[in-house]
């Protein structure tokens, strides 16, 4: 087999075999090598997946961005799950997609899957179906994972690589960018429920008022009544300072160019640091760098048509949990005033 058809890294095995050795806290130079070589190849597949994406939402109210999955990230993800073949990890490359709503989003997503090419879709539509199906920590999205296939030359190397689409939107969007935040100013991690209970318990609680106040459906608690819910929420709220906390935070002044490659290097004094290219590469290898240089910072390169775009994609790194207070404060407003209404109709109808 010629080296252009080698899958990267060398094989499935030897890959899998690196991510064993970080696992295990045993892994060499070549190890590493092996897991930058497989990882940087998924640049090809960002690259494909987010031109169909672009043509197919052009003139649509959809955001459209990618990112390459960090290091640490990746490193982090095998240690939570010992199970976990390194070579069959399939959110490296990532695509995320947020819509108005759910309707737009749905319809994009079923014309998305008649979509005529190689590539595979590898899971059952409503495996990963956390509108329908909410997680218990409170994410509400869809994602699709798919298998990348082309039959040029140039492209073999990179058959078989995995690439995951997250659709996700406005209102899901500012939920999940909130969790994000809260990740990077405590020390938990309600993402993962890890650490103090109370702010994975907040944001659960969060996603059910926005689902039910902005999107119509319910979240991971639908047998809370509106009364229930916003209580508990609120009792929460404050013991955490919570949405004290998330107005409070100030957002980046740094300014991001509209080189369409940007990366984002994230202290761990809380310092973000904005670098942007023009060629993919360039970025690509800055990446690399930047993480041997600064192997405990938070540094992604995402990719959107405008700075505009990478702000609303990646509010996250900008601190900017803005629309997030906006829509849980009206969102209580609301469920509180449904609540009121619903009693004064019980009280007629008892009378």
């Amino acid at each position: 087999m010629s080296p252009s058809n080698t899958f990267p890294g060398g094989s499935k095995k030897r890959v899998t075999r690196a991510g064993e050795a970080i696992r295990t806290g045993t892994a060499t130079p070549e190890d590493i090598e092996t897991i930058e070589k497989w990882r940087a190849a998924h640049r090809g597949v960002l690259n494909t997946f987010q031109a169909i994406l672009r043509f197919r939402t052009k003139g649509k109210k959809i955001t459209v961005a990618q990112r390459h999955k960090r290091r640490n990230t990746i490193f982090n993800k095998l240690q939570r799950h010992p199970g976990m073949q390194l070579a069959r990890m399939d959110d490296v490359a990532g695509c995320r997609l947020i819509f108005k709503n759910i309707k737009d989003l749905n319809t994009f997503r079923e014309k998305f899957h008649k979509a005529r090419f190689n590539h595979k879709l590898r899971n059952n539509p409503e495996k990963y179906n956390y509108i329908n199906n909410p997680k218990s920590t409170g994410y509400r999205g869809i994602h699709d994972v798919y298998e990348y296939d082309v039959r040029s030359e140039t492209g073999k190397s990179l058959a078989g690589l995995y690439i995951e689409i997250q659709y996700r939107t406005l209102v899901q969007h500012a939920w999940a960018t909130a969790v994000e935040v809260i990740g990077f100013i405590t020390e938990s991690q309600p993402k993962f429920q890890q650490g103090d209970s109370r702010y994975a318990i907040a944001m659960a609680l969060a996603s059910e008022i926005l689902a039910r106040a902005h999107e119509n459906t319910t979240g991971p608690h639908p047998t809370l009544s509106n009364s229930e819910l916003i209580d508990h929420f609120l009792s929460l709220d404050e013991d955490l300072a919570l949405i004290q906390t998330l107005r409070g935070l100030s957002k980046a002044k740094t300014e991001i160019s509209d080189k369409r490659n940007t990366i984002l290097n994230f202290s761990e004094n809380g310092d973000l640091d904005i670098k942007s290219y023009r060629d993919a590469t360039d970025a690509l290898r800055a990446l690399f760098e930047l993480e041997k240089k600064y192997p405990k910072n938070d540094i992604v390169l995402v990719r959107a048509d405008s700075k505009d775009e990478v702000r609303l994609a990646f509010r996250n790194y900008f601190s900017d949990a803005t629309e997030f207070i906006r829509l849980i404060e009206a969102g209580c407003t609301k469920l509180s005033a449904q609540e009121r209404k619903n009693s004064n109709k019980n009280s007629i109808r008892l009378t």
